[in-house]
């Protein structure tokens, strides 16, 4: 069943591999817009996890156990990496966090995404209302509007399904072209610690988070028709967001360069 899902969503996905935005980064400018748009992807990629771990562990108190011991061991065990892996210093981030050291660290502009997770942390608004009201850019504010959605349907293999073929079981391809023109293009720009996030993210993606969240979507659906045509709707949409999202930042990199 995994691999008919895999052929339902391979067009979006392969229009997203092949996308042109990453032969158009070619100055460090294109970077620092790339990362101004793409750090709230990276950002809510918790949320998504979050949202999962809260449907498939017991988070709460007292403690109960919840149906499948194994899909509880993948989910847990990608928040332990994800929540607090090791950065480049040795210390325990976030990917958020190190993404966000990165973007100093290559001189973007992190003014926009931090001011938007301090009015989350604030304020008690709606996150939808949240995300239009402090989210300048109307692709991002598509992309977390998707994200937030299917998080507040509460359905897990379609969390699920998003989570992992909108971004888990792509990352690996897709970081890997981004991180072949940066190292092409770039070879002075300082970007040590966006190229350990990078890696990071392959290492772990590949070898351990990708047949993680495969095995999670497939325990999840199990055999039920239903279940497998609705995780395909919602990874379908997941890679349509990324999409358009990439769509916005070329035109914004093409249209400074023409």
């Amino acid at each position: 069943m995994i691999e008919q899902l895999q052929n339902t969503i391979s067009e979006n996905r392969n229009q997203l591999l092949n996308h042109k935005l990453y032969k158009n980064i070619k100055t460090p400018q294109d970077i620092k817009t790339f990362l101004q748009f793409h750090v709230y992807a990276v950002w809510d990629f918790m949320s998504l996890l979050k949202a999962l771990q809260q449907q498939l562990t017991c988070t709460t108190s007292p403690w109960l156990p919840t149906a499948n011991p194994e899909t509880r061991y993948l989910i847990n065990e990608i928040v332990l990496a994800e929540e607090t892996d090791v950065n480049q210093a040795g210390q325990r981030q976030s990917h958020y966090e190190m993404y966000l050291d990165a973007m100093l660290e290559s001189k973007a502009d992190i003014t926009e995404i931090t001011h938007f997770l301090e009015v989350i942390k604030e304020n008690k608004q709606n996150i939808f209302d949240i995300i239009e009201n402090h989210v300048p850019h109307s692709a991002i504010k598509d992309f977390l509007n998707f994200t937030f959605s299917i998080i507040k349907e509460g359905k897990p293999h379609k969390i699920a399904a998003a989570f992992t073929f909108g971004r888990e079981d792509l990352i690996p391809e897709m970081f890997t072209a981004i991180l072949k023109e940066m190292q092409q293009n770039f070879p002075a720009v300082e970007l040590g610690k966006l190229i350990y996030y990078f890696d990071r993210h392959i290492s772990l993606d590949e070898d351990e988070h990708g047949p993680m969240a495969l095995q999670m979507v497939s325990e999840l659906c199990g055999t039920n028709e239903q279940l497998w045509k609705e995780a395909a709707t919602a990874a379908n949409e997941a890679l349509q967001v990324r999409i358009a999202l990439w769509n916005s930042v070329n035109e914004t990199i093409t249209s400074v360069t023409a």
